[in-house]
Order: structure tokens, then C-alpha cells, then sequence
């Protein structure tokens, strides 16, 4: 089995792609061992509960948050290839290298809310090339198609790297070396499914397009669908695109009426971009009920967004009850 150094050796010059974003992506793979360890070792090192802090998202953080932040932070500022680092948890970008050519997004422990009750969680980074010029809010506000890897850690079961450089997908897990293993390739998502992931106790809160779309498949085989579908929700949106990419489903957070001024829960770069691209990249679609999830020219670091994300034809049948 190739470790994570000896594929990106062969992967990146197979697609003419510069040798500096591998040491990008290992300094990542390097931080993620790091916040995999804290994970492991949960209330024996005393960190589990909350920081008593919150976010620029005026989300209440876990201990880990911020330990995962920091230590994020920490090891990509030590790589002179990347020149600006932005966090889910910090309130606006980090200037690292000047002469960087790479800016790396990145959600430090998304599911966070699991980590006391030891479900999984994980890491979710982007990678982007920097813009010429002078270092700026606006150098990372580039389109999801523009981002040139993304990828997530899962600590689960098996920590696993999942990683694209727009040639493929590929999986790799973490071996009792403390090194990532190439274990599968190209995963595909399949085109039909039979599952969805959507938080029902928000139903009531939905836009008349989503009520739709989830009585048509709690109808099961007597409803206009003709199958039956299963519901899984893990609050976890590494752990619910990771079972997508391994045997399919559909992963929603609609906007809802709670607050018409956002227009969703999940962020575009830190989260719904890295995984939108994973997501096409195995075949499957992503969208935010109005245009595919990476075509969306972003506004601001934080910007957030309504996702629908998964099999093919479920992806498509939700985005075409919005048209209506």
C-alpha cells in the first residue's frame, strides 16, 4: 500500500501539478495526526466540555474547537508554501508566507456537538491557489470550482483521509505507524439511493419545497417516489457525506423560516465547497436548491448556505421542486 508522500509523488506529476501543494497537503495530514491524538485520547487528557468562548458564528466552542483550531493553525504557519490560512473559528484570515502560493480553508472539528458522547467527528480543509498581489479577504472569496484539493479527516472507528486534487478521490487510513495508507480509489457515489440525512426536528421550520420533497419519501413505495427510503442523521457532516461516498444518500441543511437573512446553517468555504467537490468528483451533485454549490461566487469568509448534496437523481429531484 502507497502512504499518503509516496501517492503524492506519483498522483500530482501524473497531472502536472506543482510538488509545493503536496507539502501543503501533508503539513494538513500532519496537523489532523496531531487533532486525531486529542480526539483519541478524549476525557483522559481533559479535553472535552466547553471553552467557555464562542466563534465569529456566535457558536458556543467545545474545548476542542479550539484545541483543533490552534493546532491547525500551528502547523500550517510552519509551511512557507502557504500564504494565508481562514477558520470557521476566527473572525477573519491568518497571513502566514508572503511568498506562499497556496491559502488553505479549513473547518478545525466539524460535529463538534458529538465529541462528549464519542461519535465521530472530523476535519474539513480547501485548498486554494493565492491570487497574485497583496494578501486579502478577497484573494479567498474564489469560486468552488476554482479550489485546487480539498478533503476531510474522519475520527472514527478508522481515521481516514479522504483527498481530491480534481483527478479522482481517493481514501486513505491511518495505520498503527501513524501513517495514511491508500486503502481505495475513486469511490463512486451511487446514481439512486434509498437514504437520506436531514435534521427533522427543524420540519416544521422548512420552505414548502423540502416539505415536499420528505413527505414524498417518508410515502415510501405507495407514494408517488414508488420505494421505500430510510432516514439516518448523525449531527456529524463529515460522518454523513463519508457513508454517502462509500454507498450513497442525500445530505440536506435547507435554509428555514426561522431567519429569512440566512440563507443556511452550513458555511460555503469551510465546509459545503471542500465536500461539493468531493461529491462531483465521485459522481455525485451538489447544489443549494438555485445553482450547483461550486459556481457560487462567494461574498464573505463566513458566508453561509443552504446544501443538498449526494446521489445523482435525489440531488436532482429536490433542486427541480424548487423551480417549480
Amino acid at each position: 500500500m502507497k502512504t499518503l508522500n509516496q501517492f503524492l509523488a506519483q498522483h500530482l506529476p501524473e497531472h502536472k501539478l506543482p510538488q509545493e501543494l503536496a507539502g501543503v497537503l501533508e503539513s494538513v495530514a500532519a496537523a489532523c495526526l496531531d487533532i486525531n491524538a486529542k480526539v483519541r485520547l478524549g476525557a483522559l487528557s481533559g479535553v472535552l466540555g466547553m471553552a467557555g468562548t464562542g466563534n465569529i458564528q456566535g457558536e458556543d466552542q467545545k474545548k476542542l474547537d479550539v484545541i483543533a483550531n490552534n493546532i491547525m493553525i500551528d502547523v500550517l504557519k510552519a509551511n512557507a508554501n502557504i500564504a494565508g490560512l481562514a477558520s470557521e473559528e476566527e473572525d477573519t484570515y491568518v497571513a502566514t508566507h508572503e511568498n506562499g502560493g497556496y491559502l488553505v480553508l479549513f473547518d478545525p472539528l466539524d460535529g463538534s456537538s458529538n465529541i462528549d458522547v464519542n461519535i465521530s467527528v472530523g476535519t474539513i480543509f480547501s485548498v486554494l491557489a493565492k491570487p497574485e498581489g497583496a494578501l486579502t479577504t478577497e484573494s479567498f472569496l474564489q469560486k468552488g470550482r476554482d479550489q485546487v484539493a480539498a478533503g476531510y479527516v474522519l475520527y472514527g472507528p478508522q481515521t481516514q483521509l479522504v483527498l481530491t486534487v480534481g483527478h479522482g478521490v481517493f481514501v486513505f487510513t491511518l495505520d498503527d505507524a501513524n501513517q495514511f495508507l491508500l486503502t481505495k480509489e475513486n469511490p463512486c457515489v451511487p446514481e439512486f439511493t434509498k437514504e437520506f440525512a436531514i435534521n427533522m426536528s427543524n420540519q416544521r421550520h422548512w420552505f414548502a419545497p423540502v416539505q415536499q420533497y420528505i413527505d414524498e419519501l417518508l410515502a415510501g413505495e405507495t407514494g408517488v417516489r414508488g420505494k421505500n427510503y430510510n432516514m439516518r442523521w448523525v449531527a456529524s457532516m463529515v460522518a454523513e457525506i463519508h457513508r454517502i461516498l462509500m454507498r450513497g444518500g442525500v445530505f440536506m441543511y435547507p435554509q428555514d423560516k426561522r431567519d429569512p437573512s440566512k440563507p443556511g446553517k452550513l458555511r460555503l468555504m469551510y465546509e459545503a465547497n471542500p465536500m461539493s467537490l468531493i461529491m462531483e468528483q465521485a459522481g455525485g451533485a451538489s447544489n443549494n436548491a438555485i445553482e450547483a454549490m461550486l459556481d457560487i461566487q462567494p461574498t464573505g469568509l463566513h458566508q453561509r448556505v443552504a446544501v443538498f448534496m449526494g446521489s445523482r437523481e435525489e440531488v436532482e429531484y429536490v433542486y427541480n421542486l424548487h423551480q417549480k
